[in-house]
């Protein structure tokens, strides 16, 4: 801390909901890093004391040094920030697979992703405390995928990069590198207070070996000994929307939307009309779900994508003929009603959709927080961490 402010530097940080929750939990974001125009217009617009940072930047080729020069210059220390000096640096790089030619089929390599920018940056910064955001996928994707008609009698077994949770492994055996203790967990932000049921990975790494583990969760699905998961209703009572903000149906879609009830999918529309409704998906595996999907009032929010108004992902509003709003998902996510979202309607969207819940982020930057002062405050651990092996 420097003159009693926990300092967190942010990468990756899209329209700022993670930081928007560590800020309500005690930490003062100095720094941000983001490529996106208009989330950092948002930024802009809300935080005008991070200007100098919010501006389009690839993270490739950003320095550590200059991180620290422009956190110094917002604390007004008259120098930059040392190595060390940091609370925390947070980020969400993408780790998504891509394709290549031939046989090798998709990859989801992590050591050729923003992943190694994220981990240079903590090596050359040295926080306290470290927080990294993914996708479920991560937890059981492979480095490289093997076709399944690959695989089996009479060919050879997989390879270490070929196996489930091989991209994990590797996220990990980079972490062991940096000299950080890292604990990870699979999040249900519904447990922590989010009116959605959206699940994240989460890692936290200590420089110091602190014993660092997870927030206890707040609310259950059941409702046994905690409060039950709030609602869609929840999340949209006494929402001031008069002008709503939303990308328009097509007339084609609004044929069978205005078939359904609150909570009804395309399975509920007439026999002779399911067919017709979902063209060749109709015939496709996997459970459709979002297909024609009107919302209820009384579950959690679906997670909320950054297109809710796509065929399969859809996200219609319980008895208006429309997706859900962009001040709906906003406070779905958990923002702030005075919170103002730059660009297009599409833009928007896209913007909350990629963030991380703010109730979700306040939980984990509470239980730092209070390790940060010198508290042992409460958490879990990941029931079982997997063994690293070596690449």
């Amino acid at each position: 801390m420097i003159n009693g402010k926990a300092i967190s530097i942010s990468l990756f940080t899209g329209a700022f909901g993670l930081d928007l929750g560590l800020e309500k939990a005690g930490f003062n974001t100095v720094t941000v890093v983001e490529k996106e125009s208009d989330a950092v217009k948002t930024i802009a617009l809300n935080r005008p004391y991070l200007q100098e940072s919010a501006v389009s930047r690839e993270i490739e080729k950003v320095i550590a040094h200059d991180l620290l020069l422009e956190g110094g210059k917002v604390l007004n220390l008259g120098r930059a920030l040392h190595p060390g000096e940091v609370d925390l640096v947070t980020g969400g790089p993408p780790c998504q697979p891509f394709s290549t030619a031939g046989k090798r089929a998709s990859v989801m390599d992590p050591r050729g992703s923003l992943f190694m920018d994220f981990i240079r940056i903590v090596k050359q910064i040295q926080p306290r405390f470290f927080i990294m955001e993914n996708v479920k996928g991560l937890l059981s994707a492979p480095i490289q995928h093997r076709p399944h008609n690959m695989r089996g009698k009479n060919n050879p077994p997989l390879s270490k990069i070929e196996m489930r949770g091989a991209a994990l492994q590797m996220v990990l055996s980079e972490f062991k590198t940096l000299g950080y203790s890292v604990v990870y967990n699979l999040l249900e932000a519904a447990d922590y207070g989010v009116p959605q049921n959206r699940q994240r990975v989460i890692f936290i790494g200590s420089r110091d070996d602190e014993p660092i583990a997870f927030p206890l969760a707040t609310h259950s699905k059941d409702g046994n000994n905690l409060p039950k998961w709030l609602t869609l209703k929840d999340a949209l009572t006494n929402l001031s929307d008069s002008q709503p903000e939303f990308s328009k149906y097509s007339e084609s879609r609004l044929k069978y939307l205005r078939l359904l009830k609150q909570g009804q999918n395309w399975r509920y529309l007439p026999e002779d009309l399911k067919k017709e409704a979902m063209g060749g998906a109709y015939n496709s595996g996997g459970g459709k779900v979002g297909f024609y999907r009107r919302l209820s009032w009384a579950k959690p929010s679906p997670t909320v994508t950054t297109s809710p108004h796509q065929k399969a992902t859809d996200m219609c509003h319980p008895v208006e003929l429309r997706p859900l709003s962009v001040r709906e998902c906003a406070r779905i996510q958990t923002f702030p009603d005075d919170w103002i979202f730059y660009g297009s309607v599409s833009s928007k969207y896209k913007q909350i959709g990629n963030a991380v819940p703010v109730q979700l982020a306040f939980t984990i930057g509470d239980y730092l927080y209070k390790l940060i002062q010198g508290n042992k405050p409460k958490g879990k651990q990941i029931a079982e961490q997997l063994s690293l092996f070596s690449f």
